[in-house]
């Protein structure tokens, strides 16, 4: 099968990319605003564009693309916040996505995102009302959207998956905009001492990136199409965190504890798997304590 993967050299496309190049043939669209070559491994072709231009790149390519993952999308509210003008072009670009898909019939696996639920009660459910506060919620809805519109009018097979906490290796080009784990873990690993929000009882579903990578496999060698979380349906505190990495790294490190300066901050998320182990087999794998032993 050929698959081809928008942003596949960055966190989570790269170990996406590698888990596909074993049984396919893969293509990285990447333009490297956050990814980086070093995260693949060789003989993956890549193309250095933005998925804006799909069509154009790949249109009269000699290779029929059977499925695409779209996760070249820009993965972090603060990033909306210094440029509100991201929502559009996040937009605009999935649809670009979308066209391709429709004319070529290729399957379309995409990147959303937890922050939809914004604070609702936990567990989350997909058919939840969605709580749209910021630029980066109201982009990853708008695609959510336009993807299903896409769908009920052409027919194209697209799947959304909202990623909870995702952490794990390739993740250290996202720097600042890197998961909480992987931040504190790098600043441990100096002798540094991690800040938390508040007093450290705020909760995530932190779910390890092999386990993201299974969920997008099965959702492309299934048929099916909508909306699904992508977790572990446990969720952990923030002091589990640093006591988990200081157990890892045998280090005795106390966090520093702040007033949290976050308007509107969600102080638990938590994933309700039922809908995505009944549609793709979906299980998540890795305890926290299993998936911070692989990066430590």
């Amino acid at each position: 099968m050929n698959v081809l993967v928008t942003g596949g050299a960055g966190f989570i496309g790269s170990n996406l990319v590698y888990e596909l190049s074993k049984k396919h043939d893969v293509t990285v669209l990447d333009n490297f605003h956050t990814g980086i070559a070093d995260n693949l491994k060789d003989k993956i072709t890549v193309v250095n564009d933005s998925s804006r231009n799909i069509g154009d790149r790949f249109s009269n390519a000699d290779i029929d693309i059977d499925a695409i993952f779209h996760l070249g999308i820009p993965s972090s509210s603060p990033m909306y916040k210094e440029n509100p003008m991201l929502v559009g072009s996040a937009i605009n670009d999935a649809m670009n996505v979308f066209e391709f898909a429709k004319k070529t019939g290729a399957k379309v696996v995409f990147a959303s995102s937890s922050s939809l639920y914004n604070g609702l009660p936990t567990p989350n459910k997909e058919d939840m009302d969605v709580m749209v506060a910021d630029y980066y919620t109201e982009a990853r809805f708008g695609i959510e959207r336009v993807a299903e519109l896409y769908h009920k009018l052409y027919g194209i097979s697209v799947v959304g998956l909202r990623f909870f906490s995702v952490y794990g290796p390739n993740e250290r080009a996202k720097g600042i905009y890197a998961n909480i784990i992987s931040q504190f873990l790098w600043e441990m690993q100096d002798g540094k001492i991690p800040v938390i929000y508040g007093d450290g009882k705020q909760t995530r579903d932190f779910v390890f990136v092999s386990d993201v990578v299974r969920a997008c496999i099965l959702a492309m060698e299934t048929d099916v199409s909508g909306i699904f979380n992508v977790g572990t349906g446990v969720s952990h505190s923030f002091n589990d965190v640093v006591n988990l990495l200081n157990n890892a790294l045998g280090t005795d490190i106390k966090p520093q504890y702040i007033e949290n300066p976050v308007k509107n901050y969600v102080a638990h998320t938590l994933a309700d798997l039922t809908k995505v182990k009944t549609a793709i087999g979906f299980r998540s794998k890795y305890s926290l304590e299993e998936g911070i032993s692989e990066i430590v």
